[in-house]
């Protein structure tokens, strides 16, 4: 990474937009907490760099970077079930061995039990409040993002929960048990080859994925991450 740092610069002068976007969409895709933290080390390399250098352009894209790095990592974390009782520093401690736990994917990935919880709580961060803090002149860090997402105040831009989203929650819940058993009982690869129209079914495909990962983040947390 040093190697690389040191030819930074002029190249993030040239094209900070075309960068910035770039790296904005390889997180929002990125599926791995390993590769998210890696982004997440490296944009903090790059910040530590150009505070010394004394570049407040470069400076300031490093903090974004490392913000939507930290946040994609948290947001990944959510969609893993949190360990319940038993041993949490063991292999077999907590939930029944049915999958990864989040505290064992984090520590898979490389993280402290400190970074697991900072990243939790940058993904904590109302959207709306995350996109204008990172985007503002001066882009908080990562501690500061961290600090707002332990507050236990529920934003104004927040959804409010009615009993119409009560009603459609349960008919969500309903389709996804529908869907779960229809994947449990049919093999993908051989649904996919006999589709008959493979670009639609990729358009459907991304937008609930889309919908899925916002749905799985906003889950509530049946375990406070204190």
């Amino acid at each position: 990474m040093s190697e690389a740092i040191q030819n930074v610069p002029a190249a993030v002068d040239a094209r900070l937009p075309v960068t910035y976007e770039a790296a904005q969409k390889a997180l929002a895709e990125c599926s791995r907490v390993d590769e998210c933290k890696d982004w997440s080390d490296k944009a903090a390399a790059l910040a530590s760099y150009a505070r010394q250098a004394k570049d407040n352009t470069l400076h300031n894209l490093a903090l974004r970077i490392q913000a939507r790095a930290q946040r994609r990592m948290g947001e990944l974390l959510k969609q893993i079930p949190e360990q319940r009782g038993g041993d949490r520093g063991g292999p077999t401690g907590g939930r029944p061995p049915i999958g990864e736990t989040r505290t064992h994917a984090a520590r898979g990935a490389g993280l402290s039990d400190h970074q697991r919880k900072t990243a939790l709580r940058v993904a904590s961060v109302p959207e709306s409040a995350f996109t204008a803090a990172v985007e503002s002149p001066e882009p908080p860090t990562v501690t500061e993002l961290a600090r707002m997402g332990t507050s236990s105040k529920p934003a104004a831009t927040e959804p409010d929960v009615r009993p119409a989203h009560r009603a459609t929650a349960s008919r969500a819940l309903g389709l996804l048990r529908e869907l779960a058993a229809f994947c449990a009982t049919n093999d993908a690869a051989a649904i996919a080859l006999a589709c008959h129209d493979p670009d639609i079914a990729r358009v459907h495909v991304e937008g609930i994925d889309r919908w899925l990962d916002r749905f799985v983040t906003r889950l509530p947390s049946s375990e406070a991450e204190a």
